[in-house]
């Protein structure tokens, strides 16, 4: 196969996974907590034979994760909780800790705060928080210190991952991380108020219509390809 064909193809496959990216981006434009991701490019050399000549193909497999700040809403609810600033709440999950932003939250049968998915939300201890039984009224402080009818009885955790670490997609809002997530003491926490994704639907849907060209130009450089090769085979051939 021609080497600008081999070259086309890895860039299509490149522009085939931002493709996916961008439409789960832009399916949970409305997800509670939600973080935007994109498709990072970069150029990979496959060498072609021993005096060192290369091919330049494109590789996008890596995917960044964007951080930014989702707009609050006031629900009023007393367990939807969003946190002002840097920091995620952290879920015991059958597969590890994992960090999210989403702060819908409901209490169980047994009393201990749930995610929507059913995994328990964690204090600044990486401890199960578990609301005391007859607790009528529920209060929770900027800093997460939790309250019932004027006692305190915990604090919710606000983490960060390391300077170094590597936060990866886990599916829906929550993230798994490559090293052990830090405490933050001076997190925001807001009651009554969850935060939305931070997609912009407007972005989204202009980078799917670049994507989707880019990909369309692709494809007719290769059709074109494909009929050069096949003319040079019958004039060879005849």
């Amino acid at each position: 196969m021609d080497n600008a064909i081999y070259a086309t193809l890895s860039r299509q496959t490149g522009l085939m996974n931002e493709m996916r990216v961008v439409a789960n981006n832009i399916a949970n434009a409305n997800t509670t907590g939600f973080r935007r991701e994109g498709v990072i490019f970069a150029e990979h050399l496959a060498a072609l034979d021993h005096r060192g000549d290369t091919l330049s193909m494109a590789h996008a497999r890596g995917r960044l994760v964007d951080l930014g700040q989702g707009v609050l809403t006031q629900t009023n609810g007393t367990f939807d909780l969003a946190i002002e600033g840097e920091g995620f709440f952290m879920l015991d999950t059958p597969a590890g800790p994992r960090l999210t932003r989403a702060g819908a939250f409901m209490p169980s049968a047994e009393g201990e705060l749930m995610s929507a998915d059913g995994h328990r939300l964690l204090d600044e201890g990486q401890a199960p928080i578990i609301i005391p039984a007859g607790a009528s009224k529920v209060a929770v402080g900027a800093d997460g210190t939790m309250s019932a009818n004027g006692v305190t009885f915990g604090r919710i955790g606000v983490f960060a991952p390391p300077e170094d670490a590597q936060i990866t997609h886990d599916g829906g809002t929550s993230f798994a991380v490559d090293a052990d997530p830090e405490p933050i003491e001076d997190a925001r926490v807001r009651q009554g108020f969850l935060e939305e994704s931070n997609v912009d639907s407007v972005f989204e849907i202009t980078r799917m219509i670049e994507v989707q060209r880019a990909y369309e130009l692709g494809q007719s450089f290769l059709d074109r390809e494909d009929q050069r090769i096949r003319n040079a085979i019958t004039s060879m051939t005849r």
